[in-house]
C-alpha cells in the first residue's frame, strides 16, 4: 500500500452511524399502522418496495424515506390512515434529519494520523443538504481536503471524481461498509478498496458475495485495524 496517495471514506455507516436509525424509524413506523392492521415481517418488505420505486424521483436519502414512508401507509391502510397519524409520520422523519450524528468509534484518532500522510476524500450519496449538515455537524469536515455528495455511487461516478482530480485509480483507496456501492465499483476502474462491514445494512446495499467475481479488494474488521494495515503493507 506504499503507493497509495489518496484515501476516500464513505461517510454514513463508515464515518458514523446511519443505518440504524433508519431501522429505528421503521419500527416505529410499524407501530403507527399497528392500529390498522395486524403488522407482521412484510412490512419492512412492503415500504423497500416503494423505497425502490421511488429511488429515480427522490433519491436517497431521509426526505425520500419519509415520503415512501406516507405512500406506504396510504396504500397499507387503503387510504384510512388519518392525517394526525400522516403527521406522526411526517416527524419521525423530522425526527431523523436532527438526530445527533454519532462518530464511530476509531474515526478521528485514525483521521488525524492519515491527513499528515495522504489526501482525503469524502465520497457520499443521498439528499445534499442532509449529507453537508450531517459532515458539519460531525466535526469531521476539516480531516478533508475534497467532499462529494453524488446521487449515485457507481464506477462511471467514481472515475469523474478521479478525473476531476487528477487522481490515477492505482494511486486511489476507497473505505467503506457497502460492498455495492463503494467496493466492487472502485475494484472496476482499477482502484484500490477496503470493505470494513457495518452490523446493520439497508437491504438495497447487500450483495451476494458469491457474485463478486475476481474483484480484489482487503476486508478489516474494525477502523481500529486501518493504521496498522496501511503501516503493514
Amino acid at each position: 500500500m506504499n503507493h497509495i496517495k489518496t484515501i476516500a471514506f464513505d461517510a454514513d455507516d463508515t464515518l458514523w452511524v446511519n443505518e440504524p436509525i433508519f431501522t429505528k424509524t421503521r419500527l416505529q413506523f410499524e407501530t403507527i399502522l399497528s392500529k390498522y392492521f395486524e403488522t407482521d415481517d412484510s412490512l419492512e418488505r412492503q415500504l423497500y418496495e416503494v423505497e425502490l420505486r421511488n429511488l429515480k424521483l427522490f433519491g436517497y436519502g431521509i426526505k425520500g424515506f419519509m415520503l415512501s414512508m406516507i405512500e406506504s401507509a396510504i396504500e397499507l391502510t387503503q387510504h384510512k390512515i388519518t392525517g394526525t397519524d400522516i403527521q406522526s409520520v411526517i416527524n419521525l422523519g423530522k425526527e431523523m434529519l436532527t438526530h445527533p450524528v454519532q462518530v464511530l468509534p476509531g474515526i478521528q484518532e485514525n483521521l488525524e494520523w492519515l491527513k499528515d500522510n495522504y489526501q482525503l476524500i469524502v465520497i457520499t450519496k443521498g439528499d445534499l443538504w442532509d449529507q453537508e449538515t450531517k459532515i458539519a455537524r460531525s466535526g469531521l469536515a476539516d480531516y478533508f481536503e475534497h467532499i462529494e455528495i453524488v446521487s449515485e455511487k457507481n464506477a462511471p461516478t467514481y472515475q469523474s471524481i478521479l478525473d476531476r482530480y487528477q487522481i490515477n485509480a492505482s494511486d486511489f483507496l476507497m473505505i467503506g461498509n457497502s460492498l455495492k456501492s463503494d467496493i466492487l465499483p472502485i475494484c472496476e476502474i482499477g482502484g484500490n478498496a477496503i470493505h470494513i462491514p457495518f452490523h446493520d445494512t439497508w437491504v438495497h446495499e447487500k450483495i451476494d458475495k458469491h457474485t463478486i467475481g475476481n474483484y480484489s479488494f482487503y476486508e478489516l474488521d474494525s477502523i481500529a485495524d486501518l493504521k496498522a494495515y496501511l503501516n503493514k503493507k
